[in-house]
């Protein structure tokens, strides 16, 4: 692999301050995007995340996450110095009968070719093992059925819609519940696969996200997974969210400890 080399900070930028929010037949409000974009592409710059030539397959819920992430990174490929493709791809759960219809429609008003891949990840987790504790075999079939789609439409990169609230509460999640200081690496190389999983939303608030969806009428697909709003993550969320009240900086202190751990591949 041919070494990286950071592009200027200056030429992205004032590419970006130029740049009008159309995005394919679809425009988005400038302000949201614009801020989104920002941080998309400096994570991206921080980790060194894309490079020349590379096809990414976007694991793509259908959730205000990975919607805003499909959005970004097609905006990316309009400026952006380092050429690179992009992907959508849906693992269908066999579980519920969610509606995907938006997210076609988006995909194709963006230009952006979209897969949906069947899997039977639904009733493996919740009707065959019956487990008590879901998410984490869930989550583990979720990305190898992703990783073997993402290699069977020729991509050498997996991207995924993490923002900066599931850093800070999957670091409060291992120390929690396995007692272990750990969270996700803003890249990961699978060796099995030849394959880098990337992260480019890592800068990016949940709340900027929900605000971008909101203003922007986009249309998501309701989960359709039994434990969702049950979890333990979701008693994270609710944690900070009291804990905020009385420290207003306490996301902002977290995320610093993480970046400035050396953690799995994070920095500063």
């Amino acid at each position: 692999m041919p070494p990286f080399t950071p592009l200027p900070y200056n030429l992205i930028m004032g590419k970006l301050e130029d740049l009008d929010m159309a995005v394919g037949r679809r425009n988005f409000s400038k302000r949201g995007l614009k801020r989104i974009l920002g941080q998309t592409r400096r994570a991206i710059q921080d980790y060194e995340m894309i490079r020349e030539g590379d096809r990414i397959a976007v694991g793509v819920s259908g959730g205000k996450d990975s919607l805003t992430l499909l959005i970004a990174l097609r905006k990316l490929m309009d400026f952006y110095p380092v050429s690179f493709e992009i992907r959508a791809v849906t693992l269908s759960m066999g579980i519920g009968e969610p509606d995907y219809s938006p997210v076609k429609q988006l995909c194709d008003d963006i230009g952006v070719e979209y897969i949906i891949e069947d899997t039977y990840i639904g009733k493996i987790v919740f009707e065959a093992r019956q487990e008590n504790n879901p998410c984490s075999l869930c989550a583990n079939l979720r990305r190898g059925a992703l990783n073997n789609a993402a290699l069977r439409l020729g991509c050498n990169k997996v991207a995924l819609a993490h923002n900066r609230d599931d850093a800070i509460e999957t670091l409060l999640l291992s120390t929690f519940y396995e007692g272990r200081i750990h969270t996700f690496s803003p890249v990961t190389y699978l060796s099995r696969k030849d394959i880098h999983v990337i992260r480019p939303l890592l800068y990016v608030e949940e709340k900027q996200i929900r605000s971008f969806i909101k203003d922007n009428g986009i249309q998501v697909v309701h989960n359709p997974c039994p434990a969702n709003g049950h979890t333990k993550r979701q008693y994270i969320k609710d944690l900070l969210t009291d804990l905020s009240l009385d420290n207003r900086e306490i996301k902002n202190n977290i995320f610093g400890a993480i970046k400035r751990s050396g953690l799995n591949g994070w920095h500063e």
